[in-house]
């Protein structure tokens, strides 16, 4: 953890060799993943409870500090009754990157089975997932700011389809797996284009092969219902002080175009502030970016055919847990857990 805390923190598997782990293969992991407001939380919880386990949070917006109402940061009880990691990793003007992740997860994986406990490592974020999960090798190309900052200027001055036309004509399979709407990626994208002449493409691995014996569950709802929570969810995050917190982030000097405050939920809520517009139009914005959101979650998790899916329906979300404990059980019984479980 960073010494300045100027944001003090909210109080089925094929398993090939690991040979970059100098400590050997990785212990059996539960991930809980899925679409934003399907109930992830709330299950996370109430399997950690069950089974002994420490929550690793594989959320890209809740490794920053100050960042608590806009990503449901889990409050001071719930970190109190189950320990939770790489939460508040960094100051919200901070960079944060999935090379950064990878061996910090991988730690606190190891470290959590060296208790006795049960890894449980639950979020959104799937790129962070993927790369514990699978056996990618990361690009080495490390940043560029000058090169950053000069795409950054082409998304501000033409739009981020440009900058994304340009990632099609040298990657076209990136370009088909990152959305334009998401510039970081699309940069980072481009960067490692440029900087090495190798496709980031070129670094991900096309078996989907599981480095780790892990049951990845996605939890899911339908349409419907899933659209009626995340409009909830928007209320209750407006209703909670969203505004506040995003305005008191930029009144301590985080910069409108800092990593953090791209996040979903906050670059929405910095791009409403001084349009004088009302708050219900923030509202329907946040909504309609969620829901974007969690249709670009589905479509990722859908291309892994070695994860289950968990469907939630209407009930909430703790009703799953002996579903959970089940599958659990089942990869614990066997080694392993089923190759394609969506059939």
């Amino acid at each position: 953890m960073d010494s300045v805390d100027r944001f003090p923190a909210q109080r089925g598997v094929r398993v090939p060799a690991d040979p970059a782990s100098p400590a050997g293969r990785l212990p059996p992991v539960l991930v809980l993943t899925g679409p934003t407001a399907a109930g992830k939380s709330e299950l996370a919880m109430a399997v950690a409870r069950a089974l002994a386990a420490e929550i690793v949070s594989a959320d890209s917006a809740m490794v920053f500090r100050g960042l608590c109402v806009g990503t449901a940061k889990p409050s001071v009880g719930e970190r109190a009754a189950v320990p939770h990691h790489l939460i508040d990793l960094r100051e919200p003007d901070q960079p944060f990157s999935v090379a950064e992740y990878r061996p910090l997860a991988e730690r606190a994986i190891r470290a959590i089975a060296a208790r006795g406990r049960v890894p449980l490592l639950v979020g959104g974020t799937g790129l962070y997932m993927r790369q514990v999960l699978e056996a990618r090798e990361l690009p080495p190309v490390p940043p560029h700011p000058a090169l950053r900052a000069a795409l950054a200027r082409e998304v501000e001055a033409r739009g981020p389809e440009a900058l994304h036309g340009q990632l099609a004509a040298v990657d076209p399979v990136a370009a088909a797996a990152i959305p334009a709407a998401n510039a970081r990626r699309v940069i980072r994208a481009l960067e490692v284009f440029r900087v090495s002449g190798k496709p980031i493409s070129a670094y991900w691995t096309p078996d989907r092969a599981y480095r780790l014996p892990a049951c990845v569950l996605v939890c899911d709802r339908p349409r419907e219902t899933l659209g009626a929570r995340i409009a909830a969810r928007a209320r209750a995050m407006l209703a909670s002080g969203l505004i506040a917190e995003v305005r008191a982030l930029l009144a301590a000097g985080v910069p409108p175009q800092a990593q953090s405050l791209q996040a979903l939920g906050y670059k929405e809520t910095v791009a409403w502030l001084g349009t004088g517009s009302p708050v219900a139009a923030l509202e329907q914005a946040l909504i309609r970016a969620t829901v974007r959101y969690a249709k670009r979650q589905r479509t990722w998790w859908r291309s892994d055919p070695l994860a289950r899916w968990l469907d939630l329906g209407e009930r909430p979300a703790a009703d799953a847990l002996p579903a959970v404990l089940a599958a659990w059980r089942s990869l614990n019984a066997v080694g392993e857990g089923p190759r394609d479980s969506r059939g």
